[in-house]
């Protein structure tokens, strides 16, 4: 019974521990993150805006929460904040096509297709960001994302050693934002230990691309 209550009590310290532990990271991100959260009118000027992708419909149009995201980097692109934009998404299958399907929405906006650069293996957020370094060879940018999601990449590329500024894309109330939030709170422990412990590559590199020559080179 006495060994029981002690197994016990280790059992809780530990769960205890382990809530610390998840807040404290949690806490982490999230500060450092808040420290590069700008207006679009008063974020530095950068060389690019990356879009990081989201759910796109089996017609090829995006979802509101992507189309805000992509609204704000048009904003950004026709305010002479960059010159270039980057979108980054999920096309890991051919029935599945997020950067075509936000390339032809910024486009559709009067963004110049020669400014438009695909990443096609931007398959989550640390993917992204790391092909954003090694591959586009990026130094500095604006993410643009929803708020929830923003700190986390933030911190994600300054661990990066990217000089990364962020533009909250919210424009409405979204549906299931609960479930969005409560599945953000893991991410960020996730990609905390992605970024200073585990460090992987991405599922995929490739060679150099020049971010400031002609986007039309990476479309399909």
């Amino acid at each position: 019974m006495i060994k029981l209550k002690k197994i016990l009590k280790i059992l809780t310290f530990l769960i205890v521990l382990g809530i610390i532990i998840m807040y404290g990271i949690n806490l982490s991100v999230i500060n450092l993150g808040n420290k590069y959260i700008y207006k679009p009118s008063k974020v530095p000027n950068s060389k690019i805006v990356l879009v990081l992708g989201a759910r796109v419909y089996s017609d090829g149009t995006v979802s509101p929460m992507l189309a805000d995201r992509l609204d704000y980097a048009i904003k950004l692109y026709k305010n002479t904040k960059v010159t270039k934009i980057l979108v980054s998404g999920d096309h890991g299958k051919k029935t599945y096509n997020e950067v075509t399907a936000m390339k032809n929405y910024v486009c559709s906006k009067g963004v110049l297709e020669k400014d438009v650069f695909m990443d096609h293996a931007g398959f989550n957020t640390y993917n992204s960001l790391y092909r954003v370094r090694d591959v586009f060879n990026v130094k500095n940018l604006i993410i643009a994302t929803q708020n929830y999601h923003l700190k986390r990449a933030i911190y994600i590329a300054r661990k990066l050693d990217l000089k990364a500024y962020g533009v909250s894309s919210d424009k409405r109330i979204y549906p299931k934002m609960k479930y969005y939030k409560a599945r953000e709170f893991l991410a960020r422990i996730k990609d905390f230990c992605l970024v200073n412990i585990i460090k992987p590559k991405p599922k995929f590199l490739g060679k150099t691309i020049d971010i400031t020559g002609d986007g039309r080179i990476t479309s399909d």
